[in-house]
């Protein structure tokens, strides 16, 4: 396997908490990175889950590549996050009560993910991502979101992430009847600022 599973955890034990949110970093980052958001969110009562990229990046080259050009890293990457969600479904959280968030890369891998295994989750929080290929490619979608609620905020003009890309992913999520809450920001930067923080706060853990 192209990851090794390093995962660390934050907030209660799996078998304690109702409710888990599984953080996944961006590129050059660490689990260790995204698990500091968790003072800032209202997650108190929840199980976090933040696995750690080998090398500290989930796939080598841009999301806007072609999918293949990131195998086996990009495949392996889903997989993970795919064992992670039935390991909590095992110790007894149902996916309606199993919450994603991403920043960057993270959030990239996160949408693909969810977009890939729709179901009933608990919310999602990407900060500056959007579904992964050099095109959307449709017929990887499937399921039905169940009205998951979805914050999804980027810039207006991201380096690396185009806003069209943001624009595109949120009809497919709503298509597949997530409840999305979409915010570009002008001339952000590369970064998650207060006001997303704070909408995740409001339409995601509220809690």
């Amino acid at each position: 396997m192209m990851h090794s599973v390093h995962v660390m955890t934050g907030g209660l034990k799996v078998t304690e908490a109702k409710k888990a949110l599984i953080m996944i970093h961006g590129r050059g980052a660490s689990a260790e990175d995204i698990l500091s958001l968790e003072p800032e969110l209202k997650v108190k009562n929840f199980a976090i889950l933040a696995p750690q990229a080998t090398n500290h990046s989930w796939y080598p080259y841009s999301f806007l590549s072609p999918p293949e050009k990131n195998e086996p890293w990009l495949s392996s990457a889903l997989e993970l996050i795919k064992g992670m969600v039935s390991g909590l479904n095992q110790d007894g959280i149902s996916s309606e009560n199993i919450y994603f968030l991403g920043f960057s890369q993270g959030a990239c891998l996160m949408l693909e993910f969810a977009a890939r295994n729709a179901d009933h989750y608990g919310g999602m929080v990407a900060f500056t991502g959007g579904l992964i290929g050099d095109k959307i490619y449709n017929e990887n979608y499937k399921g039905d979101f169940k009205q998951t609620p979805v914050f999804i905020g980027c810039s207006d003009r991201d380096f690396h992430i185009p806003v069209e890309r943001v624009y595109a992913t949120t009809n497919i999520l709503k298509s597949m009847h997530a409840d999305v809450h979409e915010k570009i920001y002008p001339a952000m930067g590369h970064t998650i600022n207060a006001d997303e923080i704070d909408q995740a706060n409001r339409f995601i853990f509220f809690g």
